[in-house]
């Protein structure tokens, strides 16, 4: 509550990767099943909760600005989601499904900033969110902005100490 969120639409002609915006460690993997309806600007804006509808790959971690999340939604025709650790994510059954990564489940799982953390077979969505007070969005860009693999998309906010 109160963080700062960005969705980032994959168009069928754009790369199809997501990569990690700053270094973390993956605390726990959470699979939601659900429709699969186009992400596009016109689903988006007649869709009511598009993105809470379709199925999506929730990815929470641990990084230097406090917990992130970075939420892999599916879409019709890529109905397919992948993780660099988990390959295909898609249960047998689709139900919800939670993975933790710590020693007690899985071995914690480290990604640098810029490594590739999953990928859709066409186009989708990736939001990303961060916890209050935690990053400030790069002038300039808003709704509709292309963004290109590297490009700064936030800076840090000075921690008050």
């Amino acid at each position: 509550m109160g963080g700062e969120f960005a969705t980032v639409y994959l168009s069928p002609k754009d790369y199809h990767r997501v990569h990690m915006p700053l270094a973390g460690t993956l605390r726990e993997m959470i699979y939601v099943p659900g429709r699969l309806f186009s992400v596009n600007q016109t689903t988006a804006e007649n869709v009511p909760e598009l993105f809470a509808r379709n199925e999506r790959v929730v990815c929470l971690f641990d990084t230097e600005r406090g917990p992130m999340a970075v939420v892999l939604v599916g879409a019709m025709i890529v109905a397919s989601i992948e993780t660099v650790w988990a390959g295909l994510v898609t249960p047998p059954k689709r139900e919800l499904k939670t993975f933790r990564y710590d020693e007690a489940s899985r071995a914690p799982i480290h990604l640098e900033k810029g490594a590739e953390l999953g990928r859709f077979k066409l186009g989708s969505t990736a939001i990303v969110l961060f916890g209050p007070d935690q990053v400030k969005w790069a002038e300039g860009l808003g709704a509709g902005s292309p963004v290109s693999m590297g490009q700064g998309l936030a800076l840090p906010v000075a921690s008050q100490a």
